[in-house]
């Protein structure tokens, strides 16, 4: 037997090691790690909640609400933290609505948490925020106060996140739904949470209000003026586009295809769905033919008596209005020829053809602020069939546009062969009402010198005059000019006898054109013919504008503009430098430069069509090779280049 003295020691050591471990592991806890635990305590104490942002609303260019968000209210109530009893049953008895009955009900239940969802309304909640026990819940809603009008464009939210998922609400998502902020709630031992206004991390920052060029008076128009044609049409589906043909302001886009239940909007098809534009392409051939110098006034084909037959195509070039004789290139845009118009197109190459093309905008997209926008169809002139292709196009076949790359195309026409690049967005503002960004006219390019548009504006004046195939769309007290368009429908990788495309492309009014108006009707039963179908509806549309309240048209200059002389002659007597410009584009030669060198900007590593546009505004021609990125020009850049000289981009 150990004797009691090593008993007690041994006892003693047990002790000292034992407070020895605690120690330690208090160290351990307190000091080593102690920040670690405090850390856990803490995140077991309170929860971090992400505080939504207010999303940016969304306006017409004249103030009138498209898309906002409105804030609700869900209401927890913490009974044993109530001070005034009969304030809080007050409160919720008359703002929110509730029988005395249930709320003295459910006061009286013991229970230490009440949740009643609403959602209830800032105004209904207003006498509950001073009163202590009540905890509100605010959320976000959003909401269109124009219902369906102009939707696909204006777009939707998605339902899982709240983000953008297509239209506008995609395009500008990033500026529209502003900060989240953070807050810290406490939690007790239940699990029930209570507001701490102390432990706000970060206040949200609410998103950016935009307002759009569209004029919601003008949207309502087209899209009823829509449906209408295509109910009495009995037609599959149609487009409508306003522009202004000054700013590159897009008034109004109005897309319908036809369902089972009627007309529908699914989606905003004006700049997504390519179609083959028929004789509205006639005056792009016209500009290429005007431009190289290979017509003038007095030149003429025949006719052909309304058929050809043209050896290596598969049918021969029909035209819908017969002709005798010969044809000047006037004449044949006025009755819409076929025939003259591919002769007129043998005098031009495949490469200069696709390039006035090109400088139209076509086979490229716009840049307007639209997700998925189509860039068309135009093939490399290398890809043309030899012979047949420059026919097809200069009748408005092999090649697909969008509305709006045709009403931008247009707009040119009108501004003095200047291309705006179209736009949606008129104005971003801050919450504060801070201007963050002011549209201003975009000139891309000069697709052709101002009295090449001059003449073709009187082709367009002639297609609208008697005897013009558009004739049927001249309004009593103004006029317009136009082209009609009929193609047959390209439809599963063939042409389907029978099915055609109705288009019409207007710029109002004549003398001053403030609007281009794109109409088009896809598949209508009964006629067909552009001048029966589009021509008609652009004439009721522009009707209903002209006697609406609040469409976007300048009426002064419509009261000096009067009504015209639809004859094409009578356009000879209005001097091409009394036209309204919006923008001269190239400036002008620096007066202290005797050669017009520029310097040739940097814009290696951007994108080939930025670089495009860059080159242009510094007044060079462009010509890319490849796709993607710039890695080089020619000259290079910071390199003297004459006013006008052709810079070479390559890019891949």
């Amino acid at each position: 037997m150990a004797r009691p003295a090593a008993r007690i020691t041994l006892l003693e050591v047990c002790f000292l090691l034992a407070i020895v471990a605690v120690v330690g592991r208090a160290a351990d806890l307190q000091i080593i790690h102690g920040q670690h635990w405090t850390s856990e305590a803490e995140r077991q104490r309170k929860a971090e909640v992400i505080l939504p942002a207010r999303r940016g609303s969304i306006f017409d260019r004249n103030g009138s609400a498209l898309s906002i968000t409105q804030e609700y209210y869900h209401v927890g109530i913490a009974p044993n933290e109530v001070s005034n009893r009969a304030a809080l049953i007050r409160a919720m008895t008359t703002g929110l609505e509730l029988p005395r009955a249930r709320v003295d009900r459910d006061l009286a239940s013991g229970k230490r948490w009440l949740y009643y969802y609403g959602p209830f309304t800032a105004l209904q909640i207003e006498a509950l925020r001073p009163l202590s026990g009540v905890h509100l819940d605010s959320q976000f809603a959003r909401t269109y106060p124009a219902g369906a009008l102009a939707r696909p464009v204006i777009g939707a939210l998605t339902s899982d996140s709240g983000t953008g998922a297509s239209g506008i609400e995609l395009a500008l998502d990033s500026m529209l739904r502003g900060v989240p902020g953070v807050a810290y709630q406490l939690r007790d031992r239940a699990g029930h949470r209570f507001d701490s206004p102390s432990r706000r991390a970060r206040e949200p920052l609410p998103g950016v209000d935009v307002t759009l060029t569209l004029d919601a008076e003008l949207q309502d128009i087209a899209e009823r003026g829509l449906e209408d044609a295509l109910a009495a049409m009995h037609a599959i589906g149609g487009d409508v586009v306003f522009l202004d043909p000054r700013t590159g302001e897009i008034l109004a886009l109005a897309s319908l295809q036809e369902s089972p239940s009627g007309p529908t909007g699914l989606r905003a098809a004006g700049f997504t769905d390519p179609f083959e534009p028929g004789s509205t392409a006639k005056l792009f051939t016209a500009a290429a033919l005007l431009s190289h110098g290979r017509v003038d006034s007095t030149d003429r084909e025949f006719a052909e008596n309304g058929q050809w037959i043209v050896p290596g195509r598969p049918r021969p070039i029909t035209d819908a209005h017969k002709s005798i004789g010969s044809l000047t290139l006037a004449q044949a845009i006025q009755v819409s020829s076929n025939i003259v118009m591919a002769k007129f197109s043998r005098r031009l190459t495949s490469a200069e053809q696709y390039d006035k093309l090109r400088d139209f905008g076509f086979g490229s997209p716009t840049g307007v602020e639209f997700p998925s926008e189509s860039r068309g169809r135009l093939n490399r002139p290398d890809r043309w069939n030899a012979g047949i292709s420059g026919q097809s196009i200069a009748m408005g076949y092999e090649f697909g546009v969008t509305p709006i790359q045709l009403a931008t195309a247009y707009g040119a026409i009108a501004n003095d062969g200047i291309l705006l690049a179209p736009t949606l967005v008129k104005a971003i503002r801050g919450r504060d009402g801070t201007a963050l960004y002011e549209h201003r006219p975009e000139p891309v390019r000069r697709a052709v010198t101002p009295e090449i548009a001059a003449r073709l504006r009187e082709f367009l004046r002639g297609a609208v005059g008697e005897g013009g195939t558009g004739e049927r769309a001249q309004l009593a007290n103004f006029t317009l000019m136009g082209k009609t368009g009929t193609a047959e429908r390209f439809e599963n990788g063939r042409y389907v006898p029978g099915k055609y495309t109705g288009s019409f492309a207007a710029l109002f009014p004549a003398d001053d054109p403030q609007l281009v108006v794109i109409v088009k009707i896809d598949d209508p039963k009964g006629q067909y013919y552009g001048g029966s179908t589009a021509a008609p509806v652009t004439r009721s549309m522009l009707q209903q504008a002209l006697s609406a309240r609040r469409v976007a048209l300048d009426r002064s200059r419509l009261a000096t503009s009067g009504a015209a002389d639809t004859n094409p002659a009578a356009a000879e007597a209005v001097p091409s430098a009394e036209r309204r410009v919006v923008i001269p584009w190239p400036g002008p030669v620096p007066p202290d430069s005797e050669t017009g060198a520029r310097l040739v900007p940097n814009v290696v590593g951007t994108t080939s069509r930025r670089a495009a546009l860059a080159l242009h505004r510094r007044g060079f021609h462009v010509s890319v090779r490849g796709l993607g990125t710039v890695t080089r020009t020619e000259p290079a850049p910071g390199d003297s280049a004459r006013y006008g000289e052709t810079v070479i981009v390559w890019a891949e």
